[in-house]
């Protein structure tokens, strides 16, 4: 172990020596690097490829995803609109223009656009509800009958004149038809002639039975040599549907999210976080070089040193791992943050030692046998922090983990042979005054004045963040480290608030559709499922009793539908239906007194009577603009018959039962399962049922688990792995407990600033803590091995003022990741700024009063 610091002093001088070979040589690889980057590695947006296929969870989501591919790869089109009609027609024009589009597209789908469900659907609202929905209709039936002969003004007219004469004549009670009157006055006033809604008018509140939003279901062609597969696939549905009429009036709005989008969006705020973040990483490090260094002599060496190592590092990706993933993108970062420690270490000490070595490749020399044993054991520990989650099946840290680590062995390799190399080339100038800190010193008089105190102190907040540690929470919802604020994220979080479309449901693959209604049985009976849906969820129940409830309905509506509608009249038409059902009207309305709805309805047609005659026409078109369309559905509904299994249209079916007969179960949560609380207690209670449970709850809890194993498994790897390396280095049980009791200390302080602040461990910032025992490791081995070489004054020599300016430039790193604008990156960042930040604040306090006057190494 002694000749190891020789053998490094006579690599850096070696290189010194040669620098000119040593940079022609590096500047090879950088080539060749950089060949290899361009050609091997790729970046993947999926977020299925964060966990390890082998994990029992995985498997089942991947095998049912597989046994279902229409609901693969797809973009999901969600249509809202002031009313149900301008929903629906939108959807509507939006599948037909896309249907004809094949250069972006590949199957279109519209769930609600099916014959089969238009013509059932009355027989899938349970009992109670179907009545009540049956009675409003007949109370509407005096306007269905006119309107359906006559759907303009007219017809309304006419409808509104024979009520009038039953309240002229039998005082008739208007109290069924308040609805319709107020839903007539409110289209009539409405300055910018709002469509009336029929769907609304009929149904009422039941109208929200089937949700507020439409879909559209679209198989984009998706560029895989894209950085967004999606994204001109997406811009065509976006182009289509910017054109459609309720769309360009501000009435209907269409929003894109998918697993499509959503990783598309995924990689364009991950990817503009780690471009923007590494640039802002590069100019600050750069500042902080410059107080650190005094000299753009070292500071280009530097700077060229890490740019070769983070080079290298992706070249090693591309060949390791080929494509990154969403979490191990953000190495780039890191590695500036982690390696400039080691270019930072060996700088400031050759600046101290250029005050002792004549020549700057004896003072080179001298730097790599001092600090090059101190650079490498925390470039190992360093390492091994990282390393520690390769092993884990959170594959998204495992693979950062093997980049990051394998790149600080790249880093000391690149500091220890290009560094000497460059600063020789560069020529700086000998080193005239103090290269420690001057407020070191006056610090390490107090901290052994008060030593006593600062270990009490230490040792109390030691305590606080054991108790604490329970208290730390982690969040394993993916879709809260995506960015809030893009349009497919947004989307997602409207559906998951209304209980129709809460996408967090948990699916199972059975055997067969008989399979099913048993276990569908039991899992209704759990108090966090809200239902269950299978093959059978499309035959409806209670037929016996609906179908006779509709039947009597359609023997009443369907003789006053059955016609042929006149064609539209013109506005002097209009004008004399008006003149025919005001008098009539006006005689009601006194009967009926002024704050009655059918008064206010006489009166806006007696405004109407006097209005131009475009004023007149768009009032009629406003009135019945979707009647046709109500009609019909009307009809259609009121047709309904027998439902059996053997009824089910072939495309529906296929999204329940597979060709060999095995079948899907899909369980819905409860209202009070829906936060993520709720979603823990009904995961768990379906599991308990159903062991080969999944769907994107299961995925959602799972994964948290998978990722608090990964974290335990990494971080006790990380300790055992540091702990052997600072035994076999340091060759004394004491010295090892040295260094790695501040290391502790660290993480405790952060548990405690982490729970003060609120901050949550996520998948992303999961690896921050035991990364931070890698480099909390690096600072405290300067100060020892400077301590046990009999080193007197830690806090004001040249090593103290590398470790304080190497934090100042990883916490700019660290920072930049904060302030990314992808949830999960910043969470990242600000977890390894605190716990940097706990690091730094243990390493020039706690540790100086625990190590106590110094003691020269036998």
């Amino acid at each position: 172990m002694r000749s190891i610091p020789s053998g490094l002093g006579r690599l850096a001088a070696t290189c010194a020596a040669a620098p000119r070979l040593a940079a022609a040589l590096a500047l090879l690889l950088a080539v060749l690097g950089l060949l290899i980057i361009r050609t091997d590695l790729g970046v993947s947006t999926d977020t299925g490829t964060l966990f390890s296929a082998d994990l029992p969870w995985k498997h089942r989501q991947n095998v049912l995803r597989d046994a279902f591919p229409q609901t693969k790869s797809i973009l999901v089109a969600v249509i809202d609109a002031k009313i149900p009609e301008e929903a629906d027609a939108t959807a509507d024009a939006l599948a037909a223009l896309l249907r004809h589009d094949t250069t972006h597209f590949t199957a279109i789908r519209e769930p609600t656009d099916s014959p089969f469900l238009q013509r059932n659907g009355l027989l899938f609202v349970d009992t109670a509800t179907l009545g009540a929905l049956l009675d409003k209709m007949v109370d509407a039936q005096p306007f269905l009958g006119q309107l359906a002969a006559d759907p303009s003004l007219n017809g309304l007219s006419g409808a509104l004149s024979l009520i009038a004469r039953g309240v002229v004549l039998q005082h008739t009670n208007l109290s069924a038809f308040a609805p319709a009157l107020r839903g007539f006055h409110a289209t009539l006033i409405a300055p910018s002639e709002t469509p009336l809604s029929w769907q609304n008018l009929l149904a009422g509140p039941m109208a929200s039975l089937a949700g507020r939003y439409r879909f559209v279901l679209i198989k984009p062609k998706l560029d895989y040599g894209a950085l967004q597969p999606g994204a001109v696939a997406t811009r065509a549905v976006r182009a289509a549907s910017a054109g459609l009429e309720f769309v360009r009036d501000g009435s209907a709005r269409v929003r894109i999210t998918g697993p499509v989008a959503l990783d598309d969006d995924e990689f364009a705020t991950v990817a503009q976080g780690a471009a923007s973040g590494l640039a802002a990483s590069l100019v600050l490090v750069t500042l902080w070089l410059w107080f650190a260094v005094r000299s753009w002599r070292l500071i280009l060496p530097i700077l060229a040193t890490l740019l070769l190592g983070l080079d290298l590092t992706a070249a090693f990706a591309a060949l390791a791992v080929g494509t990154l993933n969403l979490v191990s993108i953000a190495f780039a970062v890191l590695f500036v943050g982690l390696a400039v420690d080691f270019a930072i270490q060996f700088t400031v000490r050759f600046r101290e030692a250029s005050t002792q070595h004549a020549g700057t490749e004896a003072a080179l020399g001298a730097t790599g046998a001092r600090s090059g044993g101190q650079i490498l054991v925390a470039s190992l520990s360093t390492a091994a922090g990282f390393l520690a989650f390769t092993p884990t099946s959170f594959a998204g840290v495992a693979q950062l983990g093997l980049i990051a680590g394998i790149g600080m062995l790249i880093a000391f390799v690149c500091t220890l042979t290009l560094l000497p190399a460059l600063i020789t080339l560069c020529h700086p100038a000998p080193e005239a005054g103090e290269v420690g800190l001057a407020w070191g010193r006056v610090a390490d008089a107090a901290i052994l004045r008060h030593r006593r105190p600062i270990l009490v102190a230490a040792a109390l907040l030691a305590l606080l963040g054991l108790a604490l540690l329970p208290s730390l929470t982690f969040d394993g919802d993916p879709l809260h480290t995506k960015s809030q604020s893009s349009e497919s994220v947004t989307t997602l979080n409207d559906l998951a608030a209304d209980p129709v479309t809460n996408p967090y449901s948990i699916e199972m693959l059975e055997p067969s559709i008989g399979a099913i209604t048993p276990l569908a049985a039991r899992l209704r009976a759990l108090p966090t499922v809200g239902g269950t849906v299978s093959l059978d969820s499309l035959v409806p129940t209670g037929q016996s009793e609906k179908l006779p409830m509709i039947a009597d309905t359609a023997a009443l509506l369907l003789p006053t539908l059955d016609v042929q509608p006149a064609l539209p009249p013109d506005a002097a038409a209009l004008r004399a239906g008006l003149a025919r059902a005001l008098p009539a009207m006006r005689k009601a309305a006194a009967i009926l007194g002024p704050g009655h709805g059918f008064t206010s309805l006489a009166h806006d047609l007696e405004q109407l009577q006097t209005a131009p005659d475009a004023r007149l026409l768009a009032a009629s078109r406003a009135l019945t603009r979707f009647l046709p369309a109500q009609l019909h559905s009307l009809r259609t509904v009121l047709g309904a018959g027998p439902v059996t299994r053997a009824d089910i249209p072939p495309d529906l079916a296929a999204d329940w039962i597979l060709p060999d007969g095995r079948a899907k179960l899909q369980v819905l949560p409860a209202r009070t399962a829906q936060n993520s609380a709720g979603l823990h207690r009904f995961v768990t209670e379906v599991v308990a049922v159903a062991p080969e449970a999944s769907g994107a709850a299961v995925a959602i809890v799972r994964s948290a688990d998978t990722i608090v194993t990964a974290f335990r498994v990494a971080a006790i790897g990380a300790f055992a792995a540091i702990t052997i390396i600072l035994l076999v280095a340091l060759r004394r049980l004491r010295d090892t407990a040295l260094v790695l009791a501040p290391l502790l200390f660290s993480s405790l302080l952060t548990v405690i600033v982490a729970v003060a602040l609120k901050l949550p461990l996520n998948f992303a910032n999961i690896i921050a803590l035991p990364l931070l025992l890698g480099v909390g490791v690096s600072f405290n081995v300067y100060f020892v091995m400077n301590w046990r070489a009999g080193a007197s004054m830690p806090l004001g020599s040249a090593t103290a003022r590398a470790v304080f300016f190497s934090a100042l430039t990883t916490s700019t790193a660290f920072g930049s990741l904060a302030l990314s604008k992808h949830p999960g990156t910043a969470s990242m960042g600000a977890l390894l700024l605190v716990s940097l930040a706990c690091t730094l604040l243990s390493t020039l306090t706690f540790l100086p009063a625990l190590l106590g006057p110094a003691t020269r190494e036998m």
